[in-house]
C-alpha cells in the first residue's frame, strides 16, 4: 500500500441553524435559517448549506439577526439586526442591497411581507406595529392597540381586503386598515400567547393557535369566534389543509369542512375539523423521528408548503423533520446543531452511514450519500463513544453517561437501525467501547468508575429482535483514575486501556488478566490503538506526544513530537505505516511511522477535535470536534502525484521549446515563453540579446505583450534592479512598461508598493552613475588640459 501524503476537504457538515426563524421556499427546495448574524441557505435535495448571508470577518463584530422574512417570491430576504437596522438581501448573489434604520425602539421579533410585495410590516418588542413602502423605504403607518411584544404578525391574503392582523402579550388579535391605519377589527378569546395565525381560503374565516391550549375558528367580519377546540396541549404552530389535500388515508373529507394541522409541546401533528369540533387524526409516534422509543420531541415551528404538499417540523434541539402530507411518512431529516461531536463510527456496506454521538442522548445516523439523519433514541443522557467491528458492519454499541451500554441493529432493507439489547453494569459514565474484531463474541467496556469489563455478545444478532440480553463475564478495577479508552487487537487476544493515571495497560482478552503496564508519558493518556500488522501499541497523550511500544519488550520504541497541545485521537493508517492524529488545537497530522515525520498538517477545525474514523478503504477519514464541524477528507495523493507528473511533463516540453526559439533567435517568441515559465535569468539573457539589437525594438515588443506578461516582466525587471550589473536592462524595461501605465492600458494590483520597493535601488544606481559621469567628465578636462602640454613637448 502506497504512502499517503494529502488529505483534502470533501465536504464539511456544521450548524445551519441554532434557533429563531426558520422559513421555506415556495419550490421546496430551500431552507432559509437562523444562526447567529448569519441566515444559512440550505438545499434540502443535497442537506447541505450552499451559502450564509451576513457572514462576517475575525476581526468584525457579529451584528445579531433578531428576525427575518423571505419577500419578492423569494429572491429577496428582509433581516433585522440588533443594530436596530433592516438589511436587504438577494440571497442568491449572496449580496446586500439596501439597510435602513428601523425606527423601532428595541428588537424586532416580527417581520412579515404582503402578498403583492409591495408592503412590509413589523412589529416589535414597543409593542408597536410599523408599515414600510418597499418601493421608498419609508415607514407609511404605526399601528397601536397591542401590548407587549409581538409574537403574530399577517397580512390577509386577499388583497382587495387590505387588512393586516397581529398579536402580542395583551392575547387579542388585532386587526387593522393598511390604508387608514385603524383598527378594524379585535378578536378576543386566547388567554394565552397567540402563535400562529391560518386564512382559510374563502377569506372569511381565520383560526388562531396559541399556549393557552385551544384552537378558535374567527369570522372576520362580525368578529366574532364560531368554535373554541381544546387541543390539550401548547401548540406553537398550525396550517390550514384543503379537503383535497388531505392524507390519503382520511376517508372522510367535505369541501366545507375547515381542517387544520397543528403541533406543540407533545410533538405529535395532529389534524382537526374546526367545525365540527373533531381529532380526525395522530401521528403516529414513531414518525416522529423513525427510531424513537418513547416520548416526543417539542415542536416549536410548523411549516407547510402546500405546492408539493409537505411539511416540516421544527424541533426544540433544531432538528428540522420533513414529512410528505400526503402519507405522514418522514422524507427527510435534517440536524440544525450538533453541539461538541464526541465519537464518530462507519456502519453498512461499503461504509453508506455514519453514525455520530453529539453531547446528546440521541445518536444521529446519516446516509453519507444524502446526509438524510435519523435519530437513534434510547439513552438518557449524553453518549458518549460509539464502537463498530468488521466482522459484522450492521451492528453498533453505544455507551453513555447514563451507565448503560445500548447494542443497535441495522436493517439492510428498511435503512432503519432499531435497539435490541441494553443493559446498566457500571456505576458510572462509560466512556469508551470496543467490540472483537473477528467475531462478534464479546465487547469490553471502560468507564469513569475505573473499572473494566468484558461483556457476551451473540454471533447470530439478526435472530434477536428487542430481547438480547446483556451480562458480564470478567470485571477488573483497571487504573487508578479516570479510564479514557479501551480497545480490542485485530486478533481479538488482547485488551489495551488508557487513563488519567499517565499510563496505558494491556491485557488479555479471555480472562481480563493484567499482562503489562506501558509507563513513560507525563500526562493522561487519552487513546491506544493496535498496529493491524505488527505487534505495536499506539498511544497518545495529554503531553502532546505519540508514542509506539512493543507488545512483547513492553518498551518504547519511538516517540512522535509536534502537536502543541495534547493529542486526543490516533488512527494507524497504510498497512500499518503511518499514522493519522488529531489534537486540542483544531489540527490533524498525518505521519510517516519509518522517518517519524510530520507529512501532512490538516487544518479546519476551530478547537479540540475529538474523533476521527478511517474508511475501510483508507479513501476517507471524518473528524468531529468541539467545533460542532463534521469534516469529510478525501485521499488526493494520487491526484497531486498525476498533477505533479503532468507539471513535470509540460516544464520539460516547453524546456525544449524555448531552446528550441532561442537556437533559431525567434527572441520575441523566446521573451513570451519565458515569461510564462516564470524564469527571471532567461529573461534578462533575451533582453540583454535584445538590447545589443535596438531599443526601439525592445520596447515595441513589450507594448505587444498580454498584461499579465508585462506584469510577470516588471516583476523580473525589480529583481534584476536590485543588481548593479544588471540595472541597465531593468532600468529601460521598467521605463517602457511605466509608459505603458501612463498610457491606462496595464492595471495591475498593488502597483503602488511594487514599485516603492523600487525606488531605493534605482536610486542609489543614479548616484552611482552620476558619480561614475562626473569622473568621467573630470577624466576628459584632465586630458585636454595636458594635450598643449604634450604637443609642447613633442614640437621641442
Amino acid at each position: 500500500m502506497s504512502i499517503k501524503e494529502a488529505f483534502e476537504v470533501e465536504c464539511k457538515h456544521g450548524a445551519f441553524y441554532t434557533g429563531g426563524d426558520v422559513q421555506w421556499s415556495a419550490d421546496a427546495e430551500y431552507l432559509f435559517c437562523q444562526k447567529g448574524g448569519t441566515v444559512s441557505i440550505l438545499s434540502v435535495s443535497k442537506s447541505s448549506v450552499i451559502s450564509s448571508l451576513g457572514e462576517i470577518g475575525a476581526d468584525q463584530q457579529e451584528d445579531t439577526i433578531n428576525c427575518f422574512a423571505l419577500g419578492d417570491n423569494d429572491m429577496s430576504i428582509f433581516t433585522h439586526h440588533k443594530s436596530g437596522l433592516f438589511k436587504l438581501w438577494d440571497w442568491k448573489a449572496n449580496k446586500l442591497t439596501k439597510l435602513w434604520k428601523s425606527i423601532h425602539k428595541g428588537p424586532v421579533t416580527r417581520i412579515t411581507l404582503s402578498s403583492n410585495n409591495a408592503l412590509m410590516a413589523s412589529g416589535g418588542s414597543d409593542s408597536s406595529v410599523r408599515l414600510w413602502n418597499l418601493q421608498h423605504h419609508a415607514c407609511t403607518h404605526n399601528f397601536k392597540g397591542l401590548q407587549g411584544v409581538i409574537s403574530v404578525l399577517e397580512f390577509h391574503p386577499d388583497i382587495t381586503k387590505q387588512l393586516l392582523f397581529g398579536a402580542g402579550d395583551d392575547t387579542k388579535i388585532h386587526g387593522w386598515d393598511i390604508n387608514t391605519g385603524q383598527e378594524k377589527v379585535t378578536l378576543s378569546g386566547h388567554f394565552s400567547k397567540v402563535t400562529s395565525l391560518s386564512f382559510h381560503e374563502n377569506g372569511n374565516y381565520l383560526v388562531s393557535s396559541g399556549r393557552d391550549r385551544v384552537l378558535i375558528l374567527w369570522d372576520i367580519s362580525s368578529g366574532t369566534s364560531i368554535r373554541v377546540l381544546p387541543v390539550y396541549e401548547g401548540i406553537e404552530g398550525a396550517f390550514i389543509i384543503l379537503p383535497k389535500s388531505l392524507p390519503a388515508f382520511i376517508k372522510s373529507r367535505k369541501s366545507d369542512n375547515i381542517y387544520i394541522a397543528s403541533a406543540g409541546e407533545k410533538g405529535i401533528v395532529k389534524i382537526w375539523e374546526m367545525k365540527a369540533g373533531k381529532l380526525i387524526y395522530t401521528q403516529d409516534d414513531s414518525l416522529v423521528s423513525p427510531a424513537k422509543e418513547e416520548g416526543s420531541l417539542s415542536i416549536i415551528d410548523l411549516l407547510y408548503n402546500s405546492t408539493h404538499n409537505v411539511f416540516a417540523v421544527v424541533s426544540v434541539d433544531h432538528n428540522i423533520i420533513i414529512h410528505s402530507l400526503e402519507s405522514f411518512e418522514c422524507k427527510k431529516q435534517l440536524v440544525g446543531y450538533s453541539d461538541e461531536i464526541l465519537d464518530v463510527a462507519y456502519l453498512g456496506a461499503n461504509d453508506s452511514h455514519i453514525a455520530l454521538a453529539t453531547n446528546s442522548c440521541d445518536i444521529k445516523l446519516y446516509d453519507v450519500a444524502s446526509m438524510n439523519c435519523q435519530l437513534l433514541c434510547g439513552h438518557s443522557d449524553s453518549v458518549l463513544a460509539l464502537a463498530t467491528t468488521p466482522a459484522n458492519v450492521n451492528l453498533l454499541i453505544s455507551s453513555s453517561k447514563d451507565n448503560s451500554v445500548r447494542v443497535w441493529l441495522f436493517d439492510k432493507e428498511t435503512t432503519r437501525m432499531s435497539c435490541i439489547g441494553h443493559a446498566v453494569r457500571h456505576t458510572a459514565s462509560i466512556s469508551s467501547v470496543a467490540i472483537s474484531q473477528t467475531s462478534t463474541k464479546f465487547f469490553s467496556t471502560v468507564a469513569q468508575d475505573s473499572c473494566l469489563k468484558l461483556w457476551e455478545l451473540s454471533n447470530n444478532l439478526e435472530s434477536h429482535k428487542q430481547d438480547l440480553s446483556l451480562s458480564t463475564s470478567h470485571t477488573v478495577l483497571a487504573h487508578q483514575k479516570e479510564m479514557n479508552c479501551v480497545t480490542i487487537s485485530p486478533n481479538d487476544k488482547l485488551i489495551a486501556t488508557a487513563s488519567q493515571d499517565k499510563t496505558a495497560k494491556l491485557w488479555s482478552a479471555e480472562n481480563l488478566q493484567l499482562l503489562g503496564v506501558f509507563y513513560g508519558h507525563r500526562r493522561g493518556v487519552w487513546c491506544v490503538r493496535f498496529s493491524p500488522v505488527d505487534q505495536v501499541l499506539l498511544t497518545t497523550s495529554a503531553d502532546c506526544t505519540m508514542k509506539l511500544w512493543s507488545l512483547t519488550e513492553l518498551n518504547c520504541l519511538k516517540t512522535f513530537e509536534g502537536h502543541e497541545s495534547s493529542v486526543l485521537r490516533g488512527e494507524f493508517l497504510s498497512h500499518g505505516m503511518q499514522l493519522i492524529t488529531s489534537g486540542g488545537d483544531g489540527l490533524l497530522k498525518l505521519w510517516n511511522i519509518k522517518t517519524s515525520e510530520c507529512v501532512s498538517t490538516l487544518d479546519q477545525h476551530e478547537s479540540h477535535v475529538w474523533t476521527l474514523v478511517v474508511a475501510k478503504d483508507e479513501k476517507h477519514i471524518i473528524s468531529g470536534g468541539s467545533d460542532s464541524l463534521l469534516v469529510i477528507w478525501r485521499d488526493v495523493t494520487e491526484e497531486k502525484r498525476a498533477q505533479a507528473a503532468q507539471e513535470q511533463e509540460r516544464l520539460v516540453f516547453e524546456e525544449q521549446k524555448l531552446a528550441n526559439l532561442l537556437k533559431a533567435e525567434e527572441l520575441q517568441a523566446a521573451l513570451r515563453l519565458a515569461l510564462k515559465m516564470e524564469r527571471p535569468l532567461q529573461v534578462l539573457k533575451i533582453i540583454e540579446a535584445l538590447l545589443q539589437k535596438r531599443n526601439n525594438e525592445l520596447v515595441e515588443i513589450i507594448r505587444e505583450l498580454k498584461p499579465a506578461r508585462k506584469e510577470a516582466l516588471l516583476r523580473c525587471a525589480i529583481s534584476w534592479n536590485t543588481n548593479s550589473r544588471n540595472s541597465h536592462a531593468a532600468q529601460i524595461v521598467i521605463n517602457a512598461i511605466i509608459t505603458e501605465i501612463g498610457t491606462q492600458e496595464l492595471q495591475i494590483p498593488g502597483l503602488s508598493s511594487t514599485l516603492e520597493t523600487m525606488i531605493p535601488y534605482t536610486d542609489r544606481h543614479f548616484k552611482r552613475l552620476t558619480k561614475l559621469l562626473q569622473d568621467l567628465h573630470l577624466l576628459t578636462y584632465t586630458v585636454n588640459r595636458m594635450k598643449p602640454d604634450i604637443i609642447s613637448i613633442d614640437t621641442k
